[in-house]
């Protein structure tokens, strides 16, 4: 049976005990990901996932269900590099420091407009405790929901899993891969903007996404 150690693990502000919980999505990941993950690397995904998160997290009673997305997320893209799990779509990353505004935007537009073509991740070099509320606003004027997203942590098997890594401000954040399509993209920050700044960032990204996806998925294959 898989289970979470508490030996020397210190439970995070605003959860008196998470060990149950932790050990609950372990049990159940460890089944999603049998044959596949030993019990123990399951194990291990899901505290450093709690932990890393726990850092930044805003709102600590959500930090469990947070946990079992990101954990998730990531032992699929470990999957999925090791050559153990689909990779039937091509897979972008994109990373910015905060993955709280460009970031976020440019995965969630490339998600909507792609429809399955592609697949997407993003994450923050340094994550932070929210999305700001104009990027969400933002969003949601033209029908893209962030309102059930939040910051996530860049990890090694992400970027191991991603065809493209798109950056925005982040520097040498991110390892270097032979094999994947890196770019750097040179977009303002929406961070403390106005509502008419925020959407101008989405649309500059908007437009970019557009360019990359018409790349990766031509029309007469989409």
């Amino acid at each position: 049976m898989s289970t979470v150690p508490a030996t020397g693990r210190k439970s995070m502000p605003g959860l008196v005990n998470p060990q149950h919980e932790l050990h609950t999505i372990a049990v159940e990941l460890a089944e999603r990901f049998s044959g596949v993950f030993a019990e123990e690397t399951v194990d291990r995904y899901v505290f450093e996932s709690y932990t890393a998160l726990a850092r930044t997290a805003k709102i600590t009673s959500h930090l469990p269900a947070l946990t079992a997305k990101f954990a998730r997320d990531r032992l699929t893209a470990l999957a999925q590099s090791k050559g153990a799990a689909a990779h039937n779509v091509p897979e972008v990353l994109f990373v910015c420091v905060q993955n709280a505004g460009r970031s976020q935007m440019a995965a969630a537009l490339l998600d909507h407009h792609a429809a399955g073509r592609v697949h997407v991740r993003s994450a923050g070099s340094a994550p932070g405790a929210g999305i700001h509320a104009q990027v969400v606003e933002a969003m949601a004027e033209i029908g893209v929901d962030l309102s059930q997203e939040f910051p996530k942590p860049l990890t090694d098997d992400v970027v191991r899993a991603a065809d493209v890594v798109i950056t925005m401000g982040c520097g040498d954040a991110c390892p270097i891969y032979p094999g994947k399509r890196y770019e750097d993209w040179h977009v303002d920050d929406p961070a403390g903007t106005t509502p008419a700044g925020a959407r101008l960032v989405r649309d500059q990204i908007d437009a970019r996404v557009r360019e990359l996806l018409a790349e990766l998925v031509p029309p007469d294959r989409a």
